[in-house]
């Protein structure tokens, strides 16, 4: 995630939480339980068996499992793992879970997201390795069997119908994929499979850890978190399936095709098979002659005249090719492939400034993301999922970065539908660079580390290269790898047929191939103020930034009670010193002083729960803004460009205080909007630093006969200033015109003054509006006393006039009509009508049900909009109907001078 330098020992952030040894597998005390549910003695796991498929090439994942502690089961792993056996006293497990996972969805333990809950779960329960066990059946014996896995952690031995059929040692890692051949161990009827998993430690493993993003599960992740498949085939398997894509640029009029696959005789005999495929009705097919247990590389060639190809969301579509192949044995299918795959090209060379600059399809683009957080018990909902990454194109981003955490095929098939683009890459802070980042956490590697490293790069380049969304892989974070580990690496993308580029590390770092990284991880990771990411320095809007922002992101007052007592709300507001178990582990960012100091020296000390959580969306929306507006304005600078910037974080794999843009239960606040209103298509912005107006333009096409507007006021509405200039033209693809300047000082300004800018085209209509509140008195930084993970403010913008602001009464009528795909969309008019000349500032929409609750997800079409006197907002919200649950829908609209108000919107 972050550098920390040697000379700030005690700064470390990612600190380990534990450290489990793999030997450390005595007998649970019976106080190790305490406060957990057991389940009956006499209750049997309700797990479905498996209903294998027959079919040649077929693919069958597990249903779920039955799971017990070793320490608790006294039986032999032969008996453990024969059909029939009484799994009494054992847990439910979901087919892709860990066991802390499987345990609260069994009850056993409260809410973990819920205050200091997740504390009172005993670790010692889980230094012990745990039982997975398994049923399925099989109709007959006719097609060979094979057990194909990854995502099982930290290590497991492996049992079918009595025998084992792997050690540990040798199924090993999070990453590492896994075909063990059982065809002679299977009977028709029922099987059983069996792993004992090894306790995990991300210290010791080349696993997952948390570093510091999170309070670490007790358990850390131990289970298995992907699909375990039976296969079913004949003599002669389809293996390693993929096409290698080469596209014509600039023209974009052809492109050729690799088809690639592994053609393996299983059968103690010679074999003749015929290979047939097609792409896009386009069809190919090939004769080759196996001898016994041999394999052969089966390739066909094929060109394409005006390809349909796949661009990121906003640049164009995203079509996807289906390749399908079959060997056949003597006209009988014995297996079968599939594969999805898009057309693009993707260039990420260094500019001129050594800064890595991204290119698809031959056309530059401003990485602007955020970095992904999985569940923290890596559950995986592919409706919750899928809600998130809706949320980034809402948002306005194009990338979604992940350091580790690698999520399952259904994240990255959902990112080609969608096109956000995605970078995987290893994460920091523990065994994966444990080589190379000198005193800090993660053991030194051994040889025994080496082949399970470059087993898990060759399973995730095989997993990931044909996905169109896919454009790196970081083989380093903090750290780049060393000449030994990036050989082990390189080797392996080389053997996948790798297109994309390979980045050496996220930070300011090299390898000796791959060379510089292009990337800097300079932070901030805590507050600074709006000012800071102007400054092409450090954190600032410069370069390729891979992950950094101002730290805290205080969700909203719902969310807040949702995941902290009332002691716990109190705290959070009247302490700032006070450590927030919500935020992290590490001693860094543990309490949230920095950030609260900040907010009373340019706000005001917050005087109640609910005036703090309105000061903080306040700050958020305007800090998160102008991180993007910084990057946008200086992405096409003809000196040190900004080439990209990851905010860290999108989201939050728990209930958090920090590194998110919206929070644990999609709720959205003031860092969300702000990031919304920076990232429209086309848009007006304020620049701190030289105090211009620009107008941005994300869209392809240019934009002409644009008219821009700035007007200053003073916070009790009087205009101070107003300036138009019309025939603004921009062009597109993220370019940017300086409309006008405002003036370094206007009579009469107050200290605390508001900035509404908006854009209309040809016609007069509104196409961008942007309100800032400003200080005459600047924020000060502290540029020689930067840290890594901050700079400090020496003296603070005064914002405190925003207190003073009339309350201004906002009126709203809705209406809500039903989809015919199961969405409702609510319409939302909002009306400033109020007597005097205050506007009515950041005033937020809520759909909320008749208990008060908010609906979520929800997409807005705008939000947290501010309105003077007479002005008015026609705003619309979509969303499931389902997630009213029966209840008639209604809007809460409040704001920083609004009173609540709540309306029928049925």
């Amino acid at each position: 995630m972050f550098h920390r330098p040697a000379v700030h020992p005690l700064l470390r952030g990612r600190l380990a939480t534990a450290a489990i040894a793999l030997g450390l597998l005595g007998t649970l005390t019976t106080s190790a339980w305490a406060g957990a549910r057991e389940p009956s003695p006499q209750r049997r796991a309700q797990v479905p068996v498996t209903a294998v498929r027959p079919t040649a090439g077929t693919a069958t994942p597990l249903s779920g499992y039955a799971i017990q502690s070793s320490a608790k089961v006294t039986d032999s792993p032969a008996a453990v793992s024969t059909p029939g056996y009484r799994a009494t006293g054992w847990y439910p497990a979901g087919a892709r879970s860990t066991v802390l996972a499987a345990l609260i969805a069994d009850g056993v333990y409260a809410d973990p997201f819920h205050s200091t809950n997740q504390q009172k779960i005993p670790k010692a329960d889980f230094q012990v390795p745990w039982w997975y066990r398994s049923d399925f059946t099989v109709a007959d014996r006719t097609e060979r069997t094979y057990l194909d896995f990854s995502g099982v952690i930290s290590a497991a031995d492996v049992y079918v119908n009595g025998k084992q059929i792997a050690k540990a040692a040798d199924v090993d890692g999070a990453y590492t994929q896994h075909e063990l051949d059982v065809t002679s161990l299977v009977r028709s009827g029922t099987n059983t499979v069996a792993f004992r998993i090894r306790p995990n430690d991300p210290n010791k493993n080349l696993t997952m850890g948390w570093i510091d993003w999170l309070q670490p599960p007790p358990d850390q992740n131990m289970g298995i978190v992907r699909d375990v498949l039976v296969r079913r085939g004949g003599p002669v398997a389809l293996r390693d399936a993929h096409v290698v894509t080469k596209l014509a640029v600039p023209s974009l009029a052809t492109a050729d095709l690799t088809v690639k696959a592994q053609a393996r005789n299983d059968s103690n005999t010679p074999v003749t098979t015929q290979v047939s495929g097609s792409i896009d009705s386009r069809t190919f097919t090939t004769t080759v002659s196996l001898a016994a247990h041999e394999t052969k590389t089966v390739t066909f060639a094929v060109h394409l005249n005006s390809p349909k190809v796949w661009w990121p969301a906003g640049m164009g579509g995203q079509p996807l090719y289906g390749l399908d192949l079959t060997a056949s044995v003597n006209g009988t299918p014995s297996d079968t492939a599939q594969q999805t795959f898009g057309i693009r090209d993707v260039q990420a060379p260094l500019n001129s400034d050594g800064a890595r600059q991204y290119r698809v399809n031959g056309r530059n683009l401003l990485i602007k993301g955020g970095g992904w957080s999985p569940d923290e018990f890596l559950r995986w909902d592919r409706t919750y999922v899928e809600d998130r990454l809706k949320y980034a194109l809402d948002l306005g981003l194009n990338t979604i970065r992940l350091e580790g955490h690698i999520e399952p095929d259904e994240f990255f098939d959902l990112a080609d539908r969608y096109g956000i683009l995605t970078l995987p890459g290893w994460e920091c802070c523990d065994k994966w660079e444990g080589q190379v980042n000198g005193d800090e956490t993660g053991d030194k590697w051994t040889a025994a580390d080496y082949p399970v490293a470059q087993a898990s790069m060759a399973a995730e380049a095989a997993r990931l290269r044909d996905h169109p969304s896919v454009i790196s892989f970081l083989i380093g974070s903090d750290f780049a790898p060393d000449a030994k580990i990036e050989k082990t690496y390189l080797d392996a993308l080389k053997a996948a047929d790798w297109q994309t580029p390979v980045v050496a590390a996220a930070s300011d770092n090299s390898s000796p191939v791959s060379g510089s990284s292009g990337m800097k991880m300079t932070g901030p990771y805590d507050w600074i103020p709006p000012d800071y990411w102007y400054a092409k320095r450090e954190g600032g809007a410069t370069g390729f930034n891979s992950e950094t922002s101002a730290g805290p992101d205080i969700p909203t007052l719902d969310t807040l009670r949702r995941m902290m007592t009332p002691a716990e709300l109190a705290t959070l507001w009247e302490d700032p010193g006070a450590k927030q178990y919500h935020r992290s582990p590490s001693p860094v960012f543990n309490t949230l002083k920095l950030y609260d100091n900040a907010l009373t020296g340019r706000y005001g000390p917050p005087t109640s729960l609910t005036d703090y959580v309105r000061k903080a969306q306040l700050a958020q929306y305007e800090n998160v803004r102008a991180q993007f507006e910084a990057y946008e304005r200086n992405a096409t600078d003809a000196s040190k460009p900004a080439t990209g910037v990851v905010y860290w974080m999108f989201n939050s794999g728990w209930t958090s205080l920090h590194w998110q843009l919206m929070d644990r239960y999609l709720d959205q606040g003031g860092a969300y909007f702000g990031a919304k209103k920076a990232n429209e298509p086309l848009h007006i912005q304020y620049s701190y630093d030289d105090r211009s107006v620009v107008v941005v333009n994300n869209r392809n096409a240019s934009a002409s006969q644009l008219t821009a507007r700035a007007t200053l006021f003073d916070t009790d509405g009087t205009q101070r200033y107003d300036k138009q200039v019309a025939g603004v033209t921009v062009s597109g693809g993220g370019a940017h015109s300086t409309a006008l300047t405002l003036p370094s000082s206007v009579a009469g300004l107050s200290t605390t003054y508001l900035v509404r800018l908006t854009l209309t085209d040809a016609s007069g209509k509104e196409v961008s509006r942007n309100v800032y509140w400003l200080s005459a008195e600047p924020d000060t930084l502290d540029w020689a006393h930067t840290d890594w993970y901050y700079t400090p403010t020496t003296s603070y913008a005064d914002l405190k006039g925003l207190n003073s602001m009339a309350q201004v009464p906002v009126s709203a009528t809705a209406s809500t009509s039903a989809g015919t795909d199961g969405t409702s969309t609510t319409t939302v008019t909002v009306r400033n009508s109020g007597k005097g000349k205050t506007p009515s500032l950041l005033t937020d929409v809520h759909l909320v049900d008749s208990a008060g609750d908010p609906v979520l997800p929800v997409t807005w079409s705008d939000n947290e909009v501010s309105l003077w006197p007479g002005e008015s907002r026609t705003l619309t919200v979509t969303y499931r109907t389902a997630d009213l649950h029966g209840s008639a829908p209604r809007v809460r609209v409040s704001g920083w001078n609004t009173p609540e108000r709540t309306v029928p919107a049925a």
